[in-house]
């Protein structure tokens, strides 16, 4: 334990010394210095609070089913919301249904004995992949429950080891650990943990939830205005040296391009790879001009869950680097959904993947291949979408079978 909480501190130095020069890094730092002043002014000292804990926003969205339907049937409890990355806070800093939102200390003894003192945890949350060894130690030493959910293993993890005993150790902490699969229950039950569910991903019953009440855009409808439209969501440069190239010639189809990232560079060199394709930047669409246009780039958050309803093939972005980003927010409208080759340790992806409703394409040639295939077949594409739909609305469910088995119901 002593090697992993040098290693937090060497961590957490490293933050510092990067701030100046790595905007991450400066915005990690900003946070964790008003962490402890947020829980001063804010934390009711004679309430409980639940503790959900996600790394970023993708873990925010399995945690938010829960959090939300806890607000809906016990509007007494007070939520506490904490995230490692700005890329989550600095998104949801204001959500809603949380009482307190601020980052998460970095795990050493005296930031887990602090934070703990200032809030009174009735229970807590770990989302997906979030195994702090001294909070959760520091949470079983305190008595508190803690749960893990919509949380995920795999045989490489250094917790099923030969050597990894003291890696694994942190996960005994858990009262109940939520799990997507048969496969994590049973990497699990190897190293004696047996109190454990096979649940699913939360995020099913959250995107069912968006689909159901996805907004409708008047400029956008403009835009398709019935065309056949390929959409890719949080694109980063290496989709977009694929896709773009093969839609120049498919000027029958419809592109939106919805970026990862949205700052001024990313869009002009998306809009240098556009060559003769008429295209516009959704913040300069007027009823007047988008109808003419051919491609139209989201320079804006906040709409692409429901952007997809609009769309008859789905790309989803990150598959050639930090790895595939939300599958199901496209696949609940039942359409396919394509994404590239770092999807192994996403569940969603490996069913969609067996179930002919998601498919990897590992570079230009097989990217072509695929949307040929659903061009030249529409019935094809149509199947493909539905099965990636049912598959979505058969995963739902998850939340309230979890706050079920945590008395929460």
């Amino acid at each position: 334990m002593h090697l992993y909480t040098i290693g937090s501190l060497f961590y957490a130095l490293g933050v510092n010394l990067a701030s100046p020069f790595n905007r991450k890094a400066k915005l990690l730092l900003k946070g964790h210095h008003h962490i402890f002043k947020t829980l001063e002014e804010k934390v009711d000292r004679d309430a409980s609070y639940l503790w959900f804990h996600a790394s970023s926003l993708g873990e925010f969205e399995q945690a938010r089913p829960l959090i939300e339907r806890i607000h809906m049937r016990h509007p007494e409890c007070r939520i506490l919301l904490t995230f490692f990355s700005p890329s989550g806070y600095e998104v949801r800093k204001d959500y809603k249904y949380a009482d307190i939102v601020c980052y998460i200390p970095f795990d050493l003894p005296v930031n887990v004995n602090r934070f703990l003192d200032h809030v009174r945890i009735e229970k807590a949350f770990f989302i997906k992949y979030e195994f702090w060894p001294n909070f959760l130690l520091g949470l079983q030493k305190r008595g508190i429950e803690t749960y893990s959910i919509s949380s995920i293993f795999r045989e490489s993890q250094l917790f099923f080891k030969w050597y990894g005993g003291f890696y694994a150790k942190p996960l005994h902490c858990f009262k109940h650990l939520f799990v997507q699969d048969r496969n994590s229950k049973d990497l699990l039950a190897g190293i004696g943990i047996d109190c454990v569910s096979i649940v699913g991903d939360t995020r099913c019953d959250r995107v069912i939830e968006v689909a159901a009440a996805s907004k409708q855009f008047p400029i956008i409808e403009k835009f398709v205005n019935g065309s056949p439209t390929f959409i890719a969501g949080s694109s980063w440069p290496q989709d977009e040296a694929l896709f773009i190239p093969y839609f120049r010639n498919k000027k029958d189809w419809k592109i939106i391009i919805a970026p990862h990232e949205i700052h001024e560079e990313h869009l002009v060199q998306i809009e240098g790879m556009l060559e003769d394709r008429r295209h516009l930047r959704l913040s300069q669409a007027t009823p007047d001009n988008v109808h003419d246009a051919e491609v139209l780039i989201i320079d804006c958050f906040g709409m692409l869950s429901s952007i997809y309803r609009y769309g008859h093939i789905a790309y989803i972005g990150g598959g050639f680097g930090v790895g595939i980003h939300n599958i199901l927010e496209a696949a609940v409208f039942d359409i396919p959904v394509l994404f590239g080759p770092n999807n192994r340790r996403f569940r969603e992806a490996q069913d969609l993947k067996r179930l002919k409703g998601g498919f990897e394409i590992t570079d230009a040639y097989s990217l072509r291949v695929l949307i040929d295939k659903f061009i030249s077949s529409p019935a094809s594409m149509k199947k493909a979408g539905r099965i990636a739909g049912d598959y979505v609305r058969r995963s739902g469910g998850t939340s309230d079978q979890i706050l079920g088995e945590i008395g929460l119901d």
